[in-house]
């Protein structure tokens, strides 16, 4: 607790950001905080921007701003270089390869690490998601949806993530099953320390889950603040949460 109350700068701090497809500009110069450890919501409508905001920090698609990863500009760096810093994507449809096997989508989420770290870690993802030890050896198409997106969140733990973007991780799955996962982030960022940003549909459910929670609309933030104190906005309730 002590050395994240010395730590100077927030773990991503976006300034500015501005990004889309083509000729089409999506975000329109957000600024936004992600601190160390605990898990903040981007919630809003479709098209709002969410997918777009975690593409445009992963460098997946055209961005201007600035992004800052413990205090050090990512900006402009490649995918794979914002990865090797310590940026983990599960992205929505998961990216799971269908025709390889558990264990061959595991082993590529290690692809930065030196040959022969991931045993340690391969554990602690079992500690997590014991089912996918269960089905090591079977094809990922074959998995139930839920094992799918636990196969997808465990993949990118082998990064050893210090950021972990999560889009619309609930999409598809049942609520038991929604419940079960989001059980399990919190789970992730209170003991591995790991700070997660989450795109979600389900406003409630992020919102039970997380600790901040940004909301935008039409590219742009429009309102900020703790989840709990979003929780009982009414405006909120009434657009978002459905009371």
């Amino acid at each position: 607790m002590l050395e994240m109350l010395l730590r100077p700068a927030p773990m991503l701090r976006v300034a500015g950001l501005h990004a889309g497809y083509g000729d089409v500009e999506v975000l329109h110069g957000l600024d936004f905080t992600v601190g160390w450890g605990g898990i903040t919501a981007l919630l809003g409508a479709n098209g709002a921007g969410k997918t777009t905001t975690l593409r445009a920090l992963c460098g997946m698609i055209r961005a201007a701003g600035r992004v800052q990863l413990e205090g050090a500009d990512i900006a402009g760096l490649a995918t794979e270089d914002i990865a090797r810093r310590g940026v983990g994507h599960v992205p929505d449809g998961r990216g799971t390869l269908m025709e390889l096997t558990v264990e061959e989508n595991l082993r590529l989420g290690a692809y930065t690490r030196r040959r022969g770290e991931e045993a340690a870690d391969l554990r602690r993802v079992f500690g997590y998601f014991p089912r996918l030890r269960q089905r090591l050896r079977q094809q990922a198409g074959t998995l139930s949806g839920g094992e799918q997106q636990m196969l997808a969140i465990g993949r990118a733990l082998l990064l050893r993530p210090k950021l972990l973007l999560l889009d619309e991780p609930s999409f598809g799955l049942a609520p038991l099953v929604v419940r079960e996962i989001f059980g399990i982030m919190r789970r992730i960022s209170a003991d591995d320390g790991v700070s997660i940003l989450l795109v979600e549909q389900n406003a409630g459910l992020a919102l039970e889950l997380a600790d901040t929670a940004f909301l935008l609309e039409t590219g742009r933030i429009v309102t900020a603040g703790p989840a709990a104190e979003l929780r009982e906005n009414a405006a909120i309730r009434r657009s978002y949460l459905g009371y």
